[in-house]
């Protein structure tokens, strides 16, 4: 399931547990499941039931984005009558899945499937049981270890986290999700990496760096990942500028449309204006012309001119000013 569905889901199911707070950690539904011989009836009808899960994802999604336009025109669904049929929906995937596995205990991609519906709808805990059910079944599978890695982050055991995502990488060392999720992991809780690994700051900083840079060679397109790379490099002091430059410029060769380069501009502005390049942060800032992006540009332009000339403006406004998020995802 998509980001978009999931914020949707947390926002109208009530009876299930709450949805994780961090959405930075990509889940499982990037990640093909792994079935071991398509032509066994298990897993052929373990593949059926997945494009069913699929299917009603995508129908539950369609139905909240439509009942909200319809809302902003004064008609639509009550909130809780859609979470009615939304539940009844998603209830027959449960079902299904919950039947499979009564059927064939031992599909440890059976289980992964399962943990990774659970994990879409927000049941974390139960997710968690399965995907440490499919580890049982099958130690192989990276895609278990990296689902536990996840909860274990939303859940506060990063020694866990830590081990388990090395562990998926172990197992399959070509999935850039894998060394995305590590790399983000690693820069969020700075201290408990410090600490587990015996490394200082910087330290932390070039491991989460190196786990970034691995992830683009894998996936060299992948502009969100790319953008989420560059924006590390706001978190360290000193700021390594030719680095983030060079980061940014190719996230802005990469980028897919006009929305996005120029919130790369934003970006290139704000690094050249913080290592002194102010007539560089103005050009780039000049080809910024969306008024999406109208608000930072203004900042960044007012930050500018206090830097060039400090004493023209009494007001100081923070370079520190949150930029994201700015860019299309």
């Amino acid at each position: 399931m998509n980001k978009l569905l999931i914020c949707l889901l947390g926002a109208l199911i009530s009876t299930n547990q709450a949805l994780a707070s961090s959405n930075v950690i990509q889940q499982n539904t990037n990640i093909p499941i792994s079935i071991t011989n398509s032509n066994a009836p298990a897993e052929t009808e373990l593949e059926q039931l997945m494009a069913k899960d699929d299917a009603a994802q995508a129908e539950v999604a369609k139905w909240i984005q439509d009942n909200n336009g319809f809302a902003a025109q004064g008609a639509g669904e009550s909130k809780e009558e859609l979470n009615r049929r939304i539940m009844a929906r998603l209830n027959g995937i449960r079902a299904s899945y919950e039947d499979f596995l009564q059927r064939y205990p031992n599909s440890a991609s059976g289980h992964l499937a399962y943990g990774s519906f659970l994990n879409d709808i927000g049941e974390e805990k139960a997710a968690m049981l399965q995907n440490e059910k499919a580890i049982e079944l099958d130690p192989k599978d990276p895609a278990a270890w990296n689902n536990l890695a996840n909860y274990y982050v939303e859940n506060g055991a990063l020694t866990n986290a830590f081990i388990n995502y090395t562990k998926a990488i172990e197992l399959n060392p070509t999935e850039s999700v894998y060394y995305e999720n590590f790399a983000t992991v690693v820069y969020l809780y700075r201290k408990d990496a410090r600490e587990f690994y015996h490394i200082n700051e910087q330290q932390v900083f070039d491991k989460s760096l190196a786990l970034y840079r691995k992830a683009m060679q894998l996936d060299p397109d992948n502009f969100p990942l790319a953008t989420d790379y560059a924006q590390s490099y706001y978190g360290i002091r000193p700021l390594r500028t030719n680095e983030a430059l060079a980061v940014w410029t190719n996230a802005l060769q990469i980028a897919h449309n006009d929305i996005e380069r120029e919130g790369v501009y934003i970006h290139l502005a704000r690094i050249k204006m913080l290592a002194g390049h102010y007539a560089e942060a103005q050009a780039q800032l000049d080809a910024v012309t969306n008024s999406k992006y109208a608000d930072l540009k203004r900042v960044l332009e007012r930050n500018l001119a206090e830097r060039e000339n400090p004493t023209a403006n009494s007001t100081v406004v923070s370079t520190n000013t949150t930029l994201t998020p700015i860019l299309e995802k």
